[in-house]
């Protein structure tokens, strides 16, 4: 009889709470926003988005790519995801009116201008996903005011200017993707007291300085698993030091103009598992730790003034992480 009424009352509490949801009402601020991006955008997002309650009303379910949760007595807009739909013309700047977001996806659409200033707006972002576009510009500093944001991806843009310094502000970031735009100065080393960075790529951008300066900072980049600097204008060598950072599986350093003798404490690196170095000016030998490396797989040296007798170690392959690897 006892488990008969807690189960009474498990479904009586099931049905209350549904009945809660259906008759909350969207908070109005999100409605007007949504519909104000609604208005912005092209014909195909319109043509999903039926109604005028981004959450839904009545018989009609939530818009396409809109997720809503209920808070207290209304539903708020948590997750925007509206993605390869071409979505042309500027960042829609009624989306930093949707205060409660934790989620926002609109990557491989043809958006241009800058990213407004006014996103730093989103307190509660963990995810900004808004790679392969043509934003353009610098980015705003007040990304920093992101605190929660675990996920950043603008690659494949426009980006030009300094990778700002505010990015260190981001005490939860764990990736990071700025590759395929056109920064220019040097990588800030600020970036190292990112607790929990995982990964960073800045390659294929106009970037100079030295790995040296990035890794300044004592005891940084704790849990950095994949640095990616290819395809830029870094100068210098490798220094020793770099083997402090114990948790990196990928050092991709193609095409930089780097020089010197390659550190035998690169290879007393646990888990290194691909190397590029090619096409800089290294020289010298590759020390023959890196040939008894337990996990090494690729170490690639094409293009460089290494002595006579000096091998590769697998076949070079171009490294990317899939959707899947950026959401988790």
């Amino acid at each position: 009889m006892a488990s008969f009424c807690s189960l009474t009352l498990i479904l009586i509490s099931i049905f209350a709470f549904s009945i809660s949801i259906a008759n909350s009402k969207t908070l109005k601020r999100d409605v007007k926003a949504l519909n104000e991006i609604k208005a912005s955008l092209g014909w195909r997002v319109v043509y999903a988005w039926i109604g005028d309650d981004p959450c839904g009303d009545g018989d009609l379910p939530p818009w396409s790519g809109v997720t809503c949760s209920t808070q207290g007595d209304y539903r708020v807009v948590t997750e925007l995801e509206v993605y390869a739909v071409s979505i042309v013309g500027p960042f829609p700047i009624a989306v930093t009116n949707l205060l409660d977001l934790t989620r926002l996806d609109l990557h491989n659409n043809k958006l241009t201008g800058p990213i407004p200033p006014q996103i730093g707006r989103l307190r509660r972002l963990r995810m900004l996903n808004l790679r392969w576009n043509k934003l353009q510009d610098v980015l705003p500093p007040e990304i920093g005011e992101l605190k929660r944001l675990t996920h950043l991806s603008l690659s494949f843009n426009n980006f030009k200017g300094e990778i700002p310094r505010e990015l260190a502000n981001l005490p939860e970031l764990r990736y990071l993707y700025l590759q395929e735009n056109r920064f220019t100065g040097r990588v800030p080393a600020e970036l190292g007291t990112l607790q929990y960075l995982r990964h960073l790529d800045v390659g294929n951008n106009h970037l100079v300085g030295t790995i040296r300066e990035l890794i300044r900072i004592e005891g940084g980049f704790p849990v950095l698993r994949n640095l990616y600097l290819n395809n830029n204008y870094l100068t210098g060598g490798i220094p020793a030091q770099l083997a402090n950072l114990t948790n990196l599986e990928i050092l991709y350093l193609s095409y930089n103009k780097m020089s010197g003798a390659i550190p035998t404490a690169l290879a007393h690196i646990p888990k290194l598992t691909y190397l590029y170095l090619d096409h800089n000016q290294f020289s010298g030998r590759i020390p023959d730790a890196f040939y008894k490396h337990p996990f090494l797989k690729e170490l690639y040296i094409e293009g460089n003034a290494f002595r006579p007798g000096v091998n590769p170690i697998g076949a070079h392959k171009v490294l990317e992480l899939s959707d899947t690897d950026f959401l988790v």
